[in-house]
């Protein structure tokens, strides 16, 4: 992995840029206003059609125990990843990650899937959308499978509006578990540039639209 400290006129259009380029920043911890370029040599991806989705979750899901929505609160989604049951034990989402992915959001390049019950926001997760490429920034649950749930409903809309690539940085082995593997950075980067010259439609379902549990799994199925 290399990095190199941020400068301090960093801006979501430089961030845009290194996105396309293979490069995501990253913070040490939320207190620590310095940010750093991560290149990993070995990327996680999940291939769109090869999400492991176990029995119990595939009936977590087709219970719609959870309102899934889209884009509807990012501020309460990036803080449940900072700190609600995110999968790091320190968070990396200091005080500039937070403000120039509102930017980014408010300018539609970055969008979240959040999970509700009873109204309460339970899980969830947040990405960046260039092109027909989705990165994956981080994701989070207060109750049981909801952070999968809500990925499950991201890899579903990701086929429906005609992306190519859903990058996950690091294959963890929670992410591992559910198909996420790893690749050569070279071979990313070539799976980048492809994605990235493409279109894509993050709405191809509305905004408005609620989708059931079934309806995603179904069109995970047509992928796989």
């Amino acid at each position: 992995m290399s990095r190199a400290t941020h400068r301090p006129e960093i801006t979501p259009e430089i961030i845009l840029r290194a996105y396309s380029v293979g490069l995501f920043p990253m913070a040490e911890h939320e207190d620590d206003e310095r940010l750093f370029w991560v290149d990993p040599e070995e990327r996680g991806v999940f291939p769109l059609g090869g999400l492991v989705v176990s029995r119990s979750l595939a009936k977590m899901v087709r219970s719609d125990r959870y309102e899934v929505s889209v884009d509807h609160d990012f501020d309460a989604v990036i803080e449940g990843c900072a700190h609600s049951g995110s999968e790091r034990n320190r968070t990396w989402i200091n005080a500039r990650i937070r403000t120039i992915y509102r930017q980014l959001f408010d300018a539609g390049f970055v969008h979240t899937v959040e999970c509700r019950r009873n109204g309460a926001l339970v899980g969830g997760l947040y990405g960046v959308a260039i092109g027909a490429a989705f990165f994956g920034e981080s994701m989070f649950h207060l109750e049981r499978d909801a952070s999968k749930v809500a990925l499950v409903h991201l890899a579903a809309r990701l086929i429906a509006g005609g992306y190519a690539l859903l990058d996950t940085q690091f294959v963890t082995p929670h992410l591992a578990s559910l198909g996420a593997v790893g690749i050569a950075r070279a071979e990313y980067r070539r799976m980048l540039d492809s994605a990235i010259a493409q279109s894509a439609c993050f709405h191809e379902w509305p905004k408005t639209e609620r989708i059931s549990g079934a309806r995603a799994l179904a069109t995970l199925r047509t992928a796989a």
